[in-house]
């Protein structure tokens, strides 16, 4: 069969959408004349604002005679799962690794889930035109890694056997001529891609027709037409499939029965570039999109006769984190956007529970609110993002680690960090996650870079350390390195619980009544910590407005004004600038948190507020977390 279905794997900010765009510019499937934006196939707002992948996504190219579906995975360890229910729909995939920095544990996830199913795999070994690769010692020593860490996950002989290329996917060519890179670099020869088009098709094997002879496909993705409605979108493991005929879904219900449900296919849909080019029948190993129920639910089997039989479900590494969701029950509720009901909040996270296998939903012991169960907490702040931008309000509370046992035989999740960073930062970063239980497992040194102050020594760090004690730490690690340090981590299992741990070292500015914040008022207490609001902000009573210097909580008045008089000291009264405003955004105030506060979200605002408003109803002593 003229048909491969590869998936690219890589860390963030290796490349991978770089490489897609130029994929699918010299293929040949778009004319001269089409106009293709950057980093095309990310196509949500947050992945572009962001510059990462947060949606797997589909794409088709025409190489020859050959038809090649592309894949684009999300390169963060807390979108693990759009990696896992992806790679069912793929026979191999190409790894792309920074000639720089080598493969990192986002790399090693997605590559462990691909071995083990099988799949052969391509090395593109990207951005070779870095300054610090030209020699090109540190691109063998990348390969060599890369190698070990094949090995390392138990790859077969012949996986271990990987083809490489040498890429710059910015300027669009690769190579499997080493020597060849400094005459591409320079300009002196023109390149393509067209070395990694061959190997994709001589080294990726054509997709096997399955055990079943009638029509059987595995929803991995859902999407959705004005015209049509919701969209299933899977590989055809068996069969074909054409517009009219009768189909099933085989799905569960709420409580995990298998349920079987006959619908008259409407359209169908496979890809050419981006775009789903409608199509009247579709066939084996093939990529397609059918319509024409509105319950598909990923995991579902789309079988072509009724006895047609259920594939194996999509499983999904079990998430580490829970977050609490809320009504918002604060004074200022209803003022910017659609103030949700617990019905239409419970509804709108079940949506999202069955769009995203990797999220979890479960009841409270309240009825207005609900816990989301997830990876990591980027996860969770796209999610509140999205609900943000739908227009609605709610509250969140600090996210929380999913324990295993009880008393002494107590297990939290245990996550593997790998911190890239110049040398000098080294012991404030070691020193940093030893505070938080982490346990250094590997100091090696990465070469030389060259960065704002001169060439640096950079060392790469691997600790182990509780996922409890990655909360917060992103912040406070780029801070530490003056945002030249890169920060990975992944979730390796689960391990003793640790003990004590302070998540926050200094205590909240509360204020203690509503109004607006005051010049005059701030001023005064502008040396008790850092403000988080400026004046004339509206604040009320149990809103946090300030980081207090002191480990304990500080209830204060913000809207004092000054007392009106007939005396005026010359020059009194002029502005004095305050030390300035720390800008809380989403990610800062999730990190930020702790257990008895809320996150008051908006479409225009984002707040802090302690979860008892009332000052005479709680305390303003601090505990240690046990």
């Amino acid at each position: 069969m003229n048909i491969r279905n590869i998936c690219i794997i890589a860390h963030v900010d290796h490349g991978k959408t770089t490489l897609v765009d130029h994929l699918l510019r010299q293929s040949g499937t778009f004319s001269e004349r089409a106009a293709l934006e950057d980093r095309a196939m990310d196509s949500m707002d947050l992945e572009r604002e962001r510059g990462i992948t947060i949606q797997a996504k589909n794409a088709a190219i025409q190489y020859k005679e050959n038809r090649i579906n592309i894949v684009d995975t999300p390169g963060h360890s807390d979108f693990g799962g759009e990696v896992e229910r992806i790679l069912g729909m793929v026979d191999g995939a190409v790894l792309l690794v920074d000639a720089a920095e080598g493969p990192l544990p986002q790399t090693r996830f997605v590559l462990k889930k691909a071995l083990e199913r099988g799949q052969r795999v391509i090395l593109c070994v990207n951005k070779v035109d870095r300054p610090e690769c030209r020699d090109g010692i540190r691109t063998a020593e990348v390969v060599n890694q890369t190698f070990d860490l094949f090995i390392d996950l138990g790859a077969t002989e012949e996986q271990a056997d990987f083809p490489i290329v040498y890429a710059c996917a910015k300027a669009g060519w690769c190579t499997t001529d080493t020597e060849e890179i400094p005459a591409l670099i320079s300009g002196e020869k023109k390149g393509s891609l067209q070395p990694l088009f061959d190997l994709v098709v001589d080294k990726i094997a054509p997709p096997v027709p399955g055990p079943e002879k009638e029509f059987q496909l595995m929803v991995a993705n859902l999407g959705w037409s004005d015209f049509v409605g919701r969209l299933a979108i899977g590989r055809i493991m068996s069969g074909a499939l054409s517009v009219g005929q009768k189909a099933y879904r085989i799905g569960t219900d709420e409580n995990g029965n298998e349920v079987r449900e006959g619908f008259n296919v409407t359209k169908l849909f496979r890809y050419t570039g981006m775009l789903q080019t409608e199509v009247k029948t579709l066939e084996m190993g093939d990529v397609g999109v059918i319509g024409g129920t509105e319950n598909f639910q990923i995991g579902d089997t789309v079988g072509g006769e009724e006895t047609t039989k259920a594939m194996e479900r999509i499983e999904v590494n079990k998430p580490t984190l829970a977050m609490v969701f809320s009504v918002n029950t604060s004074p200022f509720s209803g003022r910017d956007g659609d103030a949700l009901q617990s019905r239409k909040l419970r509804e709108r996270l079940l949506r999202e529970v069955r769009q995203n296998v990797a999220v979890k939903f479960e009841e409270t012991g309240q009825a207005d609110q609900f816990r989301v169960l997830g990876r990591g907490e980027l996860q969770f702040a796209i999610l509140i993002e999205q609900m943000r931008r739908e227009g609605s309000e709610f509250m969140v509370g600090r996210p929380e680690v999913l324990i295993k046992g009880k008393g002494a035989e107590r297990e939290e999740p245990l996550e593997k960090a790998t911190l890239d960073l110049p040398e000098e930062f080294a012991s404030d970063v070691t020193r940093m996650f030893q505070e938080r239980k982490g346990l250094l497992m590997s100091y090696e040194a990465v070469g030389t870079q060259s960065g704002p102050n001169g060439s640096q020594n950079r060392i790469r760090l691997e600790f182990e350390v509780p996922t409890r004690g990655l909360l917060g730490m992103r912040t406070k690690y780029l801070t530490a390195t003056k945002g030249e340090g890169l920060f990975s981590s992944q979730s390796i299992g689960y391990t003793p619980w640790k003990g004590e741990m302070l998540h926050r070292l200094n205590g909240a500015l509360i204020s203690d009544r509503d109004g607006f914040a005051t010049e005059y008022a701030l001023m005064n207490l502008d040396d008790r910590g850092q403000m988080f609001i400026a004046p004339g902000d509206e604040v009320y009573e149990g809103m946090i407005i300030g980081q207090y210097n002191k480990e304990n909580d500080l209830n204060v008045n913000p809207v004092r004004e000054k007392k009106l008089t007939n005396v005026r000291a010359s020059g009194s009264d002029h502005y004095v600038a305050l030390k300035g405003v720390r800008e809380m955004t989403l990610e800062r105030c999730i990190e930020w948190l702790e257990q008895d506060e809320w996150i008051e979200v908006s479409p225009k605002n984002i707040r802090m507020r302690k979860k008892s408003l009332k000052v005479n109803s709680r305390s303003i002593s601090r505990r240690i977390e046990d």
